[in-house]
């Protein structure tokens, strides 16, 4: 995606914010920077874990009506609180100077028909071999209700497109992650914490699969729906009491 048209930007509390649309005002400045260093944090864990390489693979967080979304091919161990960028649900940018991700059609596609907090967009190895192979996940473990059931593959388009963005919410339906074909992984949750332990535990299933189908002769033994549904009843009462 292109950069959007710069406008005379107006410092605000430490946050830069264009003047030209939004209302990232209407928003705590501190709720925002808090946000922020959760965003990079978290785009960092993705590098360090392994399931991007380079600047490969987004994180946003989503504040009121502003969504603040790593920028485009900026290394994330050089992110500063300077460099945040937010858009609004139309994309426009109202916070920051910098160029957003390449997926922002993507990332607000998730916003706009869910009501995710946080989406984190990978390139895990596992994971995207397996978008090759198959059109859905095989439910090999009980990990798959953590996601909402087997878990789907989105049809191939070309990144940052809107067809890319309608194809994953195909996968998306009744689901909290999606394999993108030939290309990745989509999380989303109530918090970055939850989206990215969705997407660990997806490149985990991948891995798994890839290992068992790969012994000669033999077929991975796969849970069936009741099963599954049987994990997911026993999960909304999982942890600790609230």
């Amino acid at each position: 995606m292109s950069d959007q048209r710069q406008d005379p930007v107006e410092h605000t509390g430490g946050l830069e914010r264009t003047g030209a649309t939004g209302h990232a005002g209407d928003t705590d400045a501190g709720d925002i920077e808090r946000a922020w260093g959760a965003v990079v944090a978290t785009a960092r864990r993705t590098a360090a874990d392994g399931l991007v390489v380079g600047t490969s693979g987004n994180v946003s967080a989503r504040v009121g009506d502003t969504v603040l979304v790593t920028p485009s091919g900026v290394p994330y161990d050089r992110l500063r609180p300077e460099d945040l960028v937010g858009v609004d649900l139309e994309g426009n940018r109202i916070l920051g100077e910098l160029a957003p991700t390449s997926e922002l059609p993507l990332h607000l596609a998730v916003y706009r028909n869910t009501a995710a907090a946080a989406v984190v967009h990978t390139h895990a190895v596992h994971a995207t071999a397996v978008s090759t192979l198959v059109a859905e996940v095989p439910p090999i473990h009980y990990a798959a209700a953590l996601l909402g059931g087997p878990v789907r593959v989105a049809a191939y388009a070309r990144y940052g497109t809107d067809e890319l963005a309608a194809n994953m919410l195909t996968a998306l339906r009744d689901r909290t992650g999606c394999l993108l074909g030939n290309h990745g992984t989509v999380t989303y949750g109530a918090t970055l914490d939850e989206a990215y332990d969705r997407t660990a535990q997806l490149e985990w299933l991948c891995r798994l699969w890839l290992a068992a189908s790969a012994v000669p002769g033999r077929s991975p033994a796969l849970l069936t729906p009741d099963q599954l549904s049987d994990v997911g009843e026993a999960l909304k009462g999982y942890g600790q009491p609230g």
